[in-house]
Parts: structure tokens; C-alpha cells; sequence
């Protein structure tokens, strides 16, 4: 074992907050999963690079086209995951553009969110790097490789910061999200009709939206401004969705403030 995977051990997991009732919107999931069923059946292959990001914008000034999702099963009180080594290692690969990491609440996992500028760089990463990292440490890990490209639209809609959107303050949570359904091409999903949904969330800031590689699964990652607000969404009010749709789920809360430092050195976008 390395040392820095002797730094890693025996934390327990908080409890789960309590969840509370939200307002029945059948009438809108019902129109939702219409839509869903529709796009599950209409295709049936990915087009990954069909759209180009040649055209930037001055907020957008690098190319992203790849998001890359990470955590490893470890639990450590973020100040003493070995963030300093780890950050240098991971500038040095090929098309990395910039991470946020993140740092479970409750069980002190440690995880990142990545643009890369191509899928086949993420892709590299997920199946190179990274598990070398894990390995070091001596755990089981989680990777996702998502489409960036395919969500653009979308995620400049919801403020997203992977695009340049700018916060009036920094956010004190993350919450990452993952359905199990196939949606190709993502465009064909009901986006539009969730997104002003979405957006009245209590202390929502951000979402990019997610569409995994090759799956069709989709996500999203959220910027709030409180873990408060952000464990109610993912405790309370998510799987409200997830219900009327039919669908298993993924989510995770993230401590934003234990990460931020380690963040801003990796360009992270929501401490621009």
C-alpha cells in the first residue's frame, strides 16, 4: 500500500437527511416520459462527433468536447487526499482542459468532474490514467465519459459554468446525477421542458447536462448554493422524476467548499 493510501481509512457515513413532500407535476412527467419513449426508440447509435465546436465565443475560449466523471471508493477527510500530486499528474494529460473535484458528503469519497477537448482523450484517460491512480491507492473506482458536445444547447440554458457562466457567489455544493434511460440523440430528450423546471430548484446556480458516451444515459452536474439545497434536491425532490419515468437513478452530494482550493488550481470553471 502507498503512503498516500495509508492517509486514507475508517471514517464512517453521515445519515441521510430526512425528505420532505414536493408538488405533484404529473401533468409535466407525463409529457416527459411521452417524449422520452419516443427518443428510446427512434435511434439506436450514438453520434458523438457530429457537431464541431469550431466557433468560440469569448466566454468560451478553449474546446471542450468530452466530460469526464471520476470517484473513487475511498473515504478521507479531503485535506488529506494527496490533491498537489495528483493535480500535476493530471495537467500533464493529453486534451485535460480543466476538473473540479469533489469530496462526498457524508461519505468522503473523492471524485472529479473534467472537460477534455476530445472524447478520445477522455477516453484515454478513463481507461489509462486513471485506474493507475486507483490502483495506487488500492481501491475501486467509477468512471463516466460524457458527450459535451451533445448537451451545449441545454447546458447554456441552465447558467451552465462548464460554458462560461458566471456566478454573483461560489457554490458550496455539487450534485452529480445519472438516469438509466437511452436517449440518442440527446436533442430528441425533453431538455426543453425540464429545464425551467429545474431552474426554480431553491439555490440552484448551475446545471451542465449530461449524455453518456456510447449509453445514452442522462445526467447532469448542479452547482448549488448551500449542501442544504443541494441534499433536498437529490434526496427529495430527484427522485420525484425518476419515479414518473420509470427509471433507476444515480446521485451524488459534494462538499464544494472542502475542494475548492485544490479546484482553482485545475482551472475549475465555478471558481473563475
Amino acid at each position: 500500500m502507498t503512503d498516500d493510501a495509508k492517509l486514507l481509512a475508517d471514517l464512517t457515513k453521515s445519515p441521510p437527511a430526512s425528505a420532505r413532500d414536493f408538488t405533484d407535476r404529473r401533468s409535466f412527467l407525463k409529457n416527459a416520459t411521452a417524449t422520452l419513449a419516443v427518443a428510446g426508440t427512434t435511434l439506436v447509435a450514438p453520434s458523438i462527433l457530429r457537431h464541431s465546436l469550431a466557433a468560440q465565443t469569448e466566454s468560451e475560449p478553449m474546446s471542450q468536447n468530452a466530460f469526464v466523471y471520476t470517484e473513487l471508493q475511498i473515504s478521507a477527510p479531503f485535506d488529506q487526499v494527496p490533491w498537489q500530486r495528483i493535480n500535476n499528474a493530471i495537467k500533464a494529460q493529453p486534451g485535460f482542459i480543466n476538473k473540479t473535484w469533489l469530496s462526498g458528503v457524508g461519505n468522503l469519497s473523492a471524485g472529479g468532474i473534467y472537460a477534455f477537448d476530445s472524447v478520445v482523450n477522455a477516453q484515454k484517460f478513463v481507461t489509462g490514467y486513471f485506474p493507475e491512480e486507483a490502483r495506487g491507492f488500492g481501491v475501486a473506482q467509477t468512471t463516466r465519459v460524457f458527450d459535451a458536445v451533445a448537451t451545449r444547447e441545454a447546458s447554456l440554458d441552465m447558467n451552465s459554468a462548464h460554458y462560461g457562466a458566471k456566478f454573483d457567489q461560489i457554490p458550496g455544493a455539487f450534485v452529480y446525477t445519472e438516469v438509466q434511460l437511452h436517449v440518442l440523440p440527446f436533442d430528441n430528450g425533453p431538455w426543453r421542458d425540464f429545464n425551467p423546471i429545474l431552474k426554480q430548484q431553491p439555490g440552484l446556480l448551475s446545471k451542465t447536462w449530461l449524455s453518456g458516451l456510447h449509453t445514452g444515459t442522462v445526467g447532469g452536474f448542479y452547482a448549488f448554493d448551500t449542501i442544504e439545497n443541494a441534499k433536498r434536491f437529490a434526496i427529495d425532490y430527484f427522485p420525484t422524476e425518476t419515479k414518473a419515468l420509470n427509471a433507476a437513478f444515480y446521485t451524488r452530494v459534494f462538499d464544494a467548499d472542502a475542494t475548492k482550493t485544490a479546484s482553482i488550481d485545475m482551472a475549475s470553471p465555478f471558481y473563475a
